[in-house]
């Protein structure tokens, strides 16, 4: 097995957030996690969550919204 293991910090700084919305993320079953002591998240699970939420709008976990085409992503 050749896959990387990364603590929920890291995540949080691949994805350029936090570890409390990692976590937020974890709790809505929108990332799998191993726990070994802590959570862990493998590098492929990492690659097939961000493409399978590409185009989305993730900002609540709760309510995952597809992004309108060439709406603003910058609105509030």
């Amino acid at each position: 097995m050749n896959d990387v293991l990364y603590t929920v910090s890291e995540v949080a700084k691949l994805i350029k957030t936090n570890p409390a919305y990692v976590y937020e993320l974890i709790k809505a079953g929108h990332l799998q996690v191993l726990k070994l002591g802590s959570m862990k998240i493998r590098h492929t699970t990492l690659l097939n969550f961000l493409e399978k939420y590409e185009g989305y709008d993730l900002t609540n976990p709760n309510e995952v919204r597809k992004l309108e085409p060439g709406g603003d992503e910058h609105k509030s």
